[in-house]
């Protein structure tokens, strides 16, 4: 057995024991590797593989803690075992009751030979021409109705936005982006090789001067932001706010990437496309409104950078497949998604009121059409900490640091996700939750 996951079997011992519980910080990888003496780049691996297993969690700028351990005496709740099955409240994949019922008849025409062999083709960056007026219609809003010939497509939501980035900013550029923000955002810029900038929000979403600021700091390439339901806070922008943030970018000349994932819960309010249709780039899909399975992501560009992104769809590989944009498009002709939409906003606020019951007098923010909530932990709770006691009892949360662009910026705060979990497993899990913070 190589020698680092020996370590690392030593180490999950002890948190299998409890001699280091829940919290306990390990020491850092070169004290670690001069104590046992081995090479440092063998502590590294052996850290790397605790976190793989999910015993610990690493934080920049304060170190690896553990995250999981075995339950002490059977009797209070808050020394009982994590279950087999335990609660995601990471993920946040919303379903309808019923859902695979209103999904499957749309995909019976699809099983003939002579159109399964139409769907199986390659699907270009435009997608079809059914494809494209089924997604205009859909994105739609009372002041905004994009062109066909401006939608493109990819594979998820996720691709969109890199296809968008990579052709908007060259590595080493600087984009400006939501102090809290999408955490797979990060990932894209650092495969990407551009900057994330963060740019000051406050309760109405991103200020415009703060854009201001850092362009002339050192000029922005582009903003990545999301105006509507913003992942993790739910706060979304007025229409004051965002004419505000338009006539900014649009004296500054900053192209935009509108993340408008979870707008099919709120209102039909209407993008920044609206108001700065010559600078920014929508980004939506199906993922959400329907299933992750078999999706496919929207991109609505300005009519002059369409070639561009496609092109950048096809070099990144990010390339809708035919056969889910025919399922996609035939569950918007047919009226599934809005039947699913429908029952999705029913759930969400549902969900929401639990969420009020459950955690009364914790500080909360939250949107009521929301499918998540921003937690900001009562003293002495740290964020990192937390997230350990909770993953001891079989319940798994995203630490609010992880959407944080700053290093340094380690707020105390836990996201909760709503969809993914069934309501009475959900009802338990925040019961749990209360309990943990209570007890400090």
């Amino acid at each position: 057995m190589d020698a680092y996951r020996r370590i690392a079997d030593r180490i999950a011992a002890d948190i299998a024991a409890g001699r280091l519980r829940p919290g306990d910080r390990l020491p850092p990888q070169r004290r670690f590797a001069r104590r046992h003496g081995i090479a440092v780049s063998t502590a590294e691996r052996a850290y790397g593989e605790l976190v793989r297993r999910g015993l610990v969690v690493g934080e920049v700028g304060r170190g690896t803690f553990v995250r999981a351990a075995p339950a002490g005496p059977a009797g209070l709740a808050l020394t009982e075992a994590a279950t087999a099955a335990p609660v995601n409240l990471e993920l946040n994949y919303p379903s309808a009751p019923g859902q695979p019922e209103l999904l499957a008849p749309a995909l019976a025409p699809l099983l003939r030979p002579d159109v399964l062999a139409e769907a199986l083709l390659p699907a270009p960056a435009a997608g079809t021409a059914p494809a494209r007026e089924a997604v205009s219609g859909l994105l739609a809003t009372p002041g905004w109705r994009p062109d066909p010939d401006q939608v493109l497509f990819t594979g998820n939501a996720r691709q969109a936005i890199a296809a968008a980035l990579a052709s908007l900013v060259r590595p080493g550029g600087r984009v400006g982006v939501e102090e809290l923000t999408y955490p797979l955002v990060k990932e894209i810029a650092t495969r990407l090789a551009i900057r994330l900038v963060p740019l000051a929000t406050d309760e109405r979403g991103l200020r415009p001067e703060s854009v201001t600021a850092a362009h002339r700091t050192a000029p922005l390439s582009a903003l990545y932001v999301q105006p509507t339901l913003h992942n993790p806070t739910s706060v979304t922008s007025d229409g004051a706010r965002r004419r505000q943030l338009a006539d900014t970018v649009t004296s500054l000349h900053i192209p935009v990437v509108e993340d408008r994932i979870w707008s099919f819960l709120a209102d039909a309010d209407d993008p920044l496309a609206a108001y700065a249709p010559d600078l920014t780039h929508v980004v939506d899909g199906l993922s959400k409104r329907v299933a992750p399975g078999l999706t496919a992501g929207f991109l609505v560009v300005p009519p002059h950078r369409a070639g561009a992104v496609a092109d950048a769809v096809r070099s990144g590989g990010w390339s809708a497949g035919r056969f889910a944009l025919e399922a996609g498009v035939r569950w918007i002709q047919d009226g599934t998604v809005a039947r699913l939409v429908a029952a999705k906003r029913k759930d969400a606020a549902h969900r929401q009121r639990l969420l009020a019951d459950h955690l009364d007098g914790f500080r909360i923010r939250s949107d009521p059409r929301a499918l998540y909530a921003w937690w900001s932990l009562p003293t002495p709770w740290r964020a990192d900490t937390f997230t350990a006691a909770a993953a001891s009892h079989g319940i798994s949360l995203t630490p609010g640091p992880a959407f944080a662009v700053s290093p340094t910026h380690t707020p105390n705060t836990i996201r909760i996700g709503l969809a993914s979990t069934p309501v009475p497993d959900l009802e338990h899990a925040l019961d749990t939750l209360a309990a943990i913070a209570r007890e400090g």
